[in-house]
């Protein structure tokens, strides 16, 4: 639950800032009867957000051989690892210049009458964010194993795209400044983590395809300790990757990744 809460909350504060932004520009630009046109892109933009979840799920239930759906799996969970990180670290570098560019195309639209434009405008921040949020669900769908809990996924999505909502409502609402940066800062560390383990997840995948190799089936057993299938250990295997028996391989991949990515996340932030 938390892992879906953590992934809808961020994308439904991108999406939901960009299309507040679009809306408050043209507030500005005394064209308030554009809005109709925002609100109908990002209708548009949920619309087909539902109808690649739909094409997704049919394309992979198509994969009935054992291999072919390790394949990919593991390119899902490789995939869903890559854009996690690039949204973790380097697209907050890019925040505020998206926010200056949607108000710059906003005018521009608004002063040539481009109606089409503001509409796509809008489709393209809801479209972009689905399928972001689309691939993401299945990594950790794939990722826990058939342990992924569909009903506490959609509660704790409903509930990141609830808040992410409040948030972009409460700034765009009052003078009052809501901590973004600080806020964006944790969640990506929290991201990192859970790409972590989606990484971990792949390797295991191209493991049981055959395309790498084993090297120590089981590097260590802390079980007794804390069990990945009791209550707590499921909860973190969920959210984090958690493995009481790891591999090797798994367990190398994941502690490179977590300390390449949490190096590149820290000075990031200090350079910003």
């Amino acid at each position: 639950m938390l892992a879906s809460f953590l992934i809808t909350l961020r994308e439904g504060l991108e999406a939901f800032l960009l299309v507040g932004i679009a809306l408050s520009y043209l507030a500005k630009l005394n064209a308030r009867q554009y809005n109709k046109y925002i609100y109908l892109g990002v209708f548009v933009g949920l619309l087909l957000s539902l109808v690649v979840a739909v094409v997704f799920q049919v394309v992979v239930d198509q994969f009935s051989n054992e291999l072919y759906r390790n394949y990919l799996m593991a390119g899902i969970l490789t995939f869903a690892t890559v854009v996690l990180t690039y949204m973790a670290i380097w697209m907050q570098n890019q925040a505020k210049n998206q926010v200056a560019q949607m108000q710059q195309d906003v005018s521009d639209m608004v002063s040539s009458g481009n109606l089409f434009g503001l509409v796509f405008l809008s489709l393209l921040a809801v479209l972009r964010e689905g399928f972001e949020t689309i691939l993401f669900f299945s990594a950790l769908m794939y990722s826990n194993f058939g342990e992924f809990s569909t009903q506490d996924a959609l509660i704790g999505a409903v509930a990141g795209l609830l808040l992410s909502l409040a948030i972009v409502w409460l700034m765009l609402r009052t003078t009052r400044n809501v901590p973004l940066r600080s806020f964006f800062r944790w969640t990506s560390l929290l991201i990192i983590v859970i790409a972590a383990g989606l990484l971990s997840s792949a390797v295991n995948m191209l493991q049981a395809a055959h395309v790498l190799p084993i090297l120590h089936a089981q590097l260590f057993d802390i079980s007794h300790i804390l069990d990945d299938r009791g209550v707590f250990g499921t909860f973190l295997r969920a959210l984090f990757g958690y493995n009481s028996s790891p591999g090797l391989l798994q367990l190398m991949v994941w502690g490179g990744y977590m300390v390449t990515f949490i190096f590149f996340w820290n000075r990031g932030y200090k350079q910003a």
